[in-house]
């Protein structure tokens, strides 16, 4: 549904919502109100009192701070750790399931300047991950060797960090990153990868994982 009346603080409502994979119904009962006034919080532009935004952070494993936009600009994760944190190892399958459905990724590679870590939107098509850049700008230019079949190996990384919970997971892909041939692009764009950073984004970068690790960080 377009919410075309929606302001920051229901949009941050939707998004949560959609994290969790919860229905307003659910958001509604963890929140103790009705799932007719959550839908209203998300369609329309004014915040409520703050015992409400509390609930529904509460309700939505986030913190109040998050939900009314105050920490968008500051890094993730300053607060404390857990009282007795724990380090998880995760298996490259559940990697893999927790990066399926694609958002934002961190490309690291040795660059013409030195080690480059990039942020980019990402999917994940056949096995692999997608993401666009711009023709003859400076990925395209350092992500390639000059000499046929040699590929630049490259790291590919994600995370999501719980606030709330002071947890989270985060997954390193390593593999050689390849340009797309022009004859695979109609393809791969099925992916329905979309730079948040717009611009003529049109040179597709194919990741083939080789190693996949992960952890996560989680209470006891």
């Amino acid at each position: 549904m377009l919410m075309t009346h929606a302001g920051d603080f229901g949009r941050r409502i939707t998004h949560h919502r959609t994290r969790l994979d919860l229905t307003l119904k659910e958001v509604a009962d963890r929140a103790d109100m009705s799932a007719g006034y959550v839908q209203y919080l998300e369609d329309h532009l004014e915040t409520p009192d703050r015992g409400t935004v509390t609930r529904l952070a509460k309700a939505l494993e986030t913190t109040v701070e998050d939900l009314l936009g105050g920490g968008r600009d500051r890094p993730p994760g300053p607060g404390p750790a857990t009282a007795d944190p724990v380090l998880q190892v995760l298996e490259p399958e559940e990697c893999l399931r927790l990066i399926a459905p694609g958002g934002i990724g961190r490309v690291a590679f040795n660059g013409s300047h030195g080690p480059t870590v990039l942020p980019v939107n990402y999917k994940i098509h056949d096995g692999a991950i997608v993401f666009r850049t711009a023709r003859g700008g400076p990925m395209d230019q350092d992500l390639r060797t000059g000499l046929e079949g040699v590929d630049i190996k490259i790291g590919f990384q994600v995370d999501r960090i719980d606030e709330a919970q002071r947890g989270g997971w985060s997954v390193l892909v390593q593999g050689p990153a390849h340009h797309v041939p022009e004859d695979e692009v109609a393809t791969v764009s099925e992916a329905g990868v979309t730079p948040w950073a717009g611009g003529e984004r049109h040179l597709y970068i194919r990741v083939v994982p080789h190693q996949i690790t992960g952890r996560r960080v989680h209470g006891l």
